[in-house]
């Protein structure tokens, strides 16, 4: 009598699948490193030499996040090659508000059945990402779990390893009564507000991601996949030449949870709404829901993915170096006293 014997495989794990997907995906992580990078995929651990000659007194800044249910728009177009830049944006974007250098990045991807060529394609967006941001892909994970995920579904978490001089971190301190707020553009949602979204246009509108409106000049879908802009370059670059007291990632939480993160206790800060000019997909968005502009304002970043503060003398160079970065910049408001009866962000 011939006994079958189980195997890893039989219980849902391919170690020879997951072995082919690292060969896959060898030539596009040499496309994302940096010279300090000293080890190659396969050790136990990352190593980064950091250069002590250019860093003399160095502050390490850390950061993780993911990419929420966007992801269930990746999966439900079969679209997967963008949705790693986001990835990649959650962090970096974190990491250079204190001013500091983006360094290395880690991925990790968890899924009920490892399929290489969707895999490969999230590689290829964060490759593409940590290229933007000017980081290394040093190290990753790929978790293939069975019976915890289904086969055609996957989560994604990234890390972020950034480094900036003490003197030079930045941390909302210095901002005064009278400094100036600047936004830049965003892409669309970003990553943020995805479960409002959906919700809204999937189930109340009715929407199919393949759907088309008047106000969009693309699909549903693909104005919903949009990647996060990356801010790293413009902001590395302005910071060299200007006192930036300020920077706010408008990420989970909107205006209203993330502007009072780095503006001092007793200032406050004055938004005009009708600064700019909020892309259409957020009308469509809030129209079809029915929702009201406080909780807008508190879920999405309504077409402002980063805001910096600046003094009243800055204000207009600053905006002209931006633009010539490439960003989409405009005045926003400014800071001003608050009274105890304040709250500490006004849209007016």
């Amino acid at each position: 009598m011939i006994v079958k014997k189980t195997t890893y495989k039989d219980a849902g794990v391919d170690i020879d699948r997951a072995n082919s997907f690292i060969e896959r995906i060898k030539p596009l992580l040499k496309t994302a490193s940096r010279r300090e990078v000293m080890s190659s995929i396969g050790g136990y651990g990352a190593l980064f030499h950091l250069d002590l000659s250019k860093n003399k007194d160095p502050i390490l800044v850390s950061s993780t996040d993911g990419v929420g249910t966007k992801l269930k728009i990746a999966q439900m177009m079969d679209k997967h090659n963008t949705i790693g830049i986001d990835l990649v944006a959650m962090s970096v974007n974190d990491v250079v508000v204190q001013g500091a250098e983006p360094l290395f990045f880690l991925d990790y991807i968890a899924t009920g059945r490892i399929r290489v060529e969707t895999s490969v394609q999230i590689i290829e967006g964060i490759v593409c990402g940590c290229q933007e941001a000017g980081c290394a892909l040093i190290g990753g994970e790929t978790a293939e779990m069975p019976g915890f995920y289904p086969d055609n579904e996957y989560d994604l978490a990234g890390f972020c390893v950034g480094v900036v001089e003490a003197d030079k971190l930045i941390d909302g301190s210095e901002i005064r009564v009278g400094d100036r707020i600047i936004g830049l553009r965003s892409s669309g949602l970003h990553s943020n507000g995805f479960s409002l979204a959906r919700r809204v246009l999937f189930e109340d509108g009715h929407f199919s991601h393949s759907d088309t409106v008047t106000e969009l000049d693309k699909t549903i879908g693909d104005e919903l996949l949009q990647p996060t802009r990356i801010y790293v370059k413009s902001i590395l670059n302005l910071i060299k030449y200007f006192n930036v007291r300020g920077i706010v990632h408008i990420t989970g939480g909107g205006f209203l949870d993330n502007i009072p993160r780095i503006v001092p206790g007793p200032c406050r800060a004055v938004i005009k709404k009708d600064s700019w000019q909020v892309p259409s997909i957020f009308d469509l968005i809030q129209r079809t829901g029915k929702i009201e502009d406080s909780e807008m304002f508190r879920v999405f970043n309504m077409g402002i993915g980063m805001i910096l503060v600046v003094s009243e003398k800055d204000q207009t160079e600053v905006m002209e170096r931006l633009e010539t970065l490439g960003e989409k910049a405009c005045l926003l408001g400014t800071i001003e006293k608050r009274d105890n009866d304040q709250a500490p962000v006004s849209i007016l």
